[in-house]
């Protein structure tokens, strides 16, 4: 069958990418073909389109988030059936498209409550926020932490999801506008970090004790920084790098506090069936109880991604952001 997806035939700007008419095969064993409804975007794909990580191969299609229904199964599948709601996040790259095939092994299915939307631009930054908060450091009641794009998409969720759990949260943010949103959905403490120094609000915050655990996914222009905030055998968890790669990282710096540091990814976390599950159901779980509101500030058709990207990449956005096949 035919339909429309964005196609990246190189790496690099926005602009590689091209709104085309692509072919796609009936659906092979463990594989489904599903009808799109709604895609997130995440900086991840800016990663990938850029060739900061790589793609499997070119041309590409971008995109690892997404929500839609089951049209066709391939022969030996169990885990779902045709007509079934479902969302995903992870890899194979390829959600910016009208149809997709995909591995069922990777889909779950979306529970009455949660509309398409919703679940289209959740699944990818839910789930993170699910394996920082509980997997990688486990946030406990009284925890004071720190973490950097307190507005973005992950940012927000996070906010709600450490509240719920009982901590106080200390955010970055780059403006006023985005300092009101962070604050909105459970941030504590907000700190413009064009304007102010972050360490030594985070030292003031806490009366020179310092957090337990940095969550950055800035990267380069905060890590180093984000080592002086942690106290005594606590942790870096940096998981992405929106201003740039990190290079020649002393190992030594962590060793004035005995610090830990991890970089994690969604894929390892949620690699084995029963990881993904536990990790989607737990999502599903803190958005119908109303513990975390995912806010779907961003909306785009998917011809549209060129500016969607541009428009990420200059901070522009706040939140989720959803296509519309």
């Amino acid at each position: 069958m035919k339909c429309n997806a964005i196609v990246a035939h190189k790496t690099g700007g926005p602009e590689v990418m091209q709104w085309e008419e692509i072919e796609l095969s009936d659906p092979g064993p463990g594989e489904a073909l599903i009808r799109q409804t709604g895609i997130g975007m995440n900086f991840i794909d800016i990663y990938f389109r850029t060739g900061l990580y790589p793609a499997p191969q070119l041309p590409f299609c971008p995109g690892m988030e997404g929500a839609g229904v089951i049209e066709k199964l391939g022969d030996g599948v169990t885990e779902v059936k045709v007509g079934d709601r479902v969302a995903y996040a992870g890899m194979p790259v390829g959600a910016y498209s009208q149809y997709r095939l995909i591995p069922t092994h990777r889909l779950v299915i979306i529970p009455d409550g949660i509309s398409d939307e919703t679940a289209a631009g959740m699944m990818l930054k839910g789930m993170t926020v699910e394996y920082l908060l509980d997997r990688t450091y486990k946030v406990v009641p009284g925890d004071t932490i720190l973490f950097h794009a307190a507005a973005g998409g992950v940012g927000l969720i996070a906010c709600q999801w450490a509240k719920a759990r009982g901590a106080t949260v200390i955010g970055t943010v780059g403006s006023e506008e985005k300092a009101d949103l962070a604050r909105a959905h459970g941030c504590d403490h907000t700190i413009l970090y064009d304007k102010e120094n972050f360490v030594e609000r985070v030292n003031e915050i806490t009366d020179g004790i310092g957090v337990p655990v940095v969550y950055d996914s800035v990267g380069k222009n905060t890590l180093l920084s984000s080592i002086e905030c942690i106290q005594p055998r606590g942790i870096l968890v940096n998981f992405g790098q929106s201003s740039g790669k990190i290079e020649n990282f002393d190992l030594g710096s962590l060793q004035k506090g005995s610090l830990y540091v991890t970089r994690p990814s969604l894929m390892t976390y949620t690699a084995e069936r029963g990881d993904l599950e536990n990790s989607s159901n737990t999502l599903f779980d803190m958005v119908l109880k109303g513990k975390v509101k995912i806010p779907v500030n961003n909306r785009y058709k998917l011809k549209d991604a060129v500016q969607a990207h541009r428009d990420l990449e200059g901070r522009v956005t706040t939140g989720t952001t959803v296509f519309t096949p």
